[in-house]
């Protein structure tokens, strides 16, 4: 049996074929022209016939051989294919850079507060942020997985629902410290009301109206008030004291916790139509770096 000729012959022929030049080719590999000439030379030897005519009309140019252009379109197949293959054995591996969509809301307050415990797990793992409220294309954009927030239908992703949440009044200590103030759900009529714009046009994305037409309180204006389109400026309005929130609880969780907000009136309870999605495609769902990150992200929010 002959022995094979080491693939950076060809790669050398290949590309020196495509450039019609030694010096090009050796640019385009990182290595010296030379090196480049060698390594054609030993193809050749082992074939025992010529790779190249040199063209000596203006500049010194290299001119494959009919053969050597007949086999060109193999090897260039055969170089793609070897690619492809390299790309199926890494995503074997959890090793690598791990795309992820979220709004930039939810990255803020749920996720970086928490991705370290992921990295402590799957160090070799590295996750990059794609931050954005809009519905990105997963393939054109490199998106490996995302959590979404809606009905939970997305048309060729597969979705798992990540958590439900409710939606209620939250304001700063200080403000509820007063006296005489939101002692009752109709003493919100004397606020000021920070809505939150940021899924607006979404049907079923809870409003100011929809909370208080729950809470039976039919005597308070919405149509004023301070309007953000962004979650975690919502809430960071409700910790500075410029009104009170009304706040989705997965955003709110943290802070509530750390005692920078309080709930008001508890015993009015109004679970928000939307939820919070895993979303990813389907010919993915067994990437172990995927996997690894869907399955930590649902015991994440199990753990509440």
């Amino acid at each position: 049996m002959k022995t094979p000729i080491h693939l950076n012959a060809l790669r050398a022929f290949e590309s020196s074929a495509r450039h019609q030049s030694f010096s090009a080719a050796a640019a385009e590999l990182h290595v010296t022209p030379a090196a480049v000439g060698q390594l054609v030379r030993s193809l050749e030897t082992w074939l025992g016939a010529p790779l190249f005519h040199r063209s000596s009309s203006g500049r010194a140019r290299l001119v494959a051989t009919e053969a050597a252009q007949r086999a060109l379109p193999d090897i260039r197949a055969g170089f793609d294919r070897l690619s492809l293959g390299l790309e199926r054995l890494k995503e074997i591996s959890t090793n690598g850079v791990l795309t992820v969509t979220v709004s930039p809301a939810f990255a803020a307050k749920w996720l970086l507060p928490r991705i370290d415990r992921f990295q402590a797990t799957w160090p070799d793992t590295d996750v990059r942020l794609d931050t954005s409220l809009k519905l990105l294309d997963f393939v054109a954009q490199g998106i490996d997985i995302g959590v979404r927030y809606g009905a939970g239908d997305w048309p060729g992703l597969v979705t798992e629902k990540l958590m439900d949440e409710e939606v209620y009044p939250v304001c700063s200590p200080g403000l509820l410290r007063q006296e005489r103030r939101l002692r009752e759900p109709v003493d919100l009529g004397k606020e000021t009301l920070i809505h939150d714009l940021s899924m607006d046009s979404h049907e079923g994305f809870a409003s100011w109206d929809a909370w208080l037409e729950k809470a039976e309180v039919k005597a308070i204006t919405t149509k004023r008030g301070l309007r953000i389109n962004n979650s975690a400026a919502v809430l960071q309005a409700a910790i500075d004291g410029h009104g009170v929130a009304l706040a989705r609880s997965v955003m709110a969780r943290d802070d509530l916790a750390a005692g920078r907000l309080v709930r008001l009136f508890p015993q009015i309870e109004f679970t928000s139509a939307l939820a919070y999605y895993v979303v990813y495609r389907a010919e993915c769902a067994s990437l172990p770096k995927l996997a690894a990150f869907r399955d930590w992200l649902i015991s994440e929010a199990a753990a509440g």
